[in-house]
Formats: C-alpha cells, structure tokens, sequence
C-alpha cells in the first residue's frame, strides 16, 4: 500500500479518537482552581489561626502543599487526580512535587543510591538546571544593564 502524506494524514484524521477537548479544559479548570483555592485558605487559616505574617503563611502554606502531593503521590491518589484532570494538577508547585516524587518511588526497588538517589530528579532535574542557569543569566544582563545606566 504506497500512498502519499496528504492520503495519509486525511485517513489518520478520520480513524483517530476525538478529543473532548471542553469537558478536559473544564476539568483542569476546576482541579487546578481547587488546588490554588485549598492553598489561598490554607494560607489565610495560617495567618489567622497561627497569627503568621503574610509571607510565613505562604511559607508554610507551600510547605504544606508539597507535602500533600508527595503524600497523594505515595500513596497512589494523585495518579487518579491527575488522569481525571489532566493539566489541571500542574499547578506549580503540587506538579513539581509529584515529578520529584514519581521517579523516586518508582525507582525504590533499584535502592537507596542507583534507584532513588540516581533518578529522584530525571523528571525535575532539567527544570532546576535550566531555571538556575536563567536566573544567572537574567541576573548578569539585568547587573550590567544597571551599571550602564549609571
């Protein structure tokens, strides 16, 4: 069967699944916006109940939403949340915490040092290389775009 891209693309068009592209959008809306709404209460609860100041709420607020995606993580939750709302689990902070914790729970069998310690950042290590070496570099121009304002 020989035949040409245009063939092609127009039979894989008709026989691939359709995206339910609303309800998925809907979905991420909604975990992700929970997500944020359970970290805004949880860090007014801490300025009220602990009587903490702004930033040390959003302190132990981020603390305490990292924590619940390793735990959800862990214990296999957060798979489910996240296969129901898609992007939506992405919020920054709880995505970043799975994706150090998914390679370093799948790779416990392997042990401490070749197993978890070798792959617990595969997934986040380029995000923290790569966002270091921005910083630098956004530091170095915006340095020396001062000095030659001087």
């Amino acid at each position: 069967m020989n035949i040409d891209k245009k063939q092609y693309k127009k039979y894989a068009a008709a026989h691939a699944p359709k995206s339910p592209i609303v309800s998925d959008c809907l979905r991420a809306f909604l975990v992700g916006g929970a997500i944020c709404a359970l970290g805004e209460g949880l860090c007014r609860l801490y300025g009220h109940c602990l009587h903490l100041v702004k930033d040390d709420a959003a302190t132990l607020t981020s603390v305490t939403l990292v924590f619940l995606a390793v735990l959800l993580t862990g214990i296999g939750i957060f798979d489910r949340i996240a296969r129901y709302a898609g992007a939506g689990t992405l919020v920054p902070i709880t995505g970043f915490a799975n994706s150090v914790a998914s390679p370093a729970i799948d790779s416990r069998d392997e042990g401490l040092v070749l197993g978890v310690g070798a792959k617990i950042f595969t997934v986040a290590g380029p995000v923290l290389l790569y966002g270091t070496l921005a910083g630098a570099l956004y530091g170095l121009i915006y340095y020396f775009w001062k000095l030659l304002a001087l």
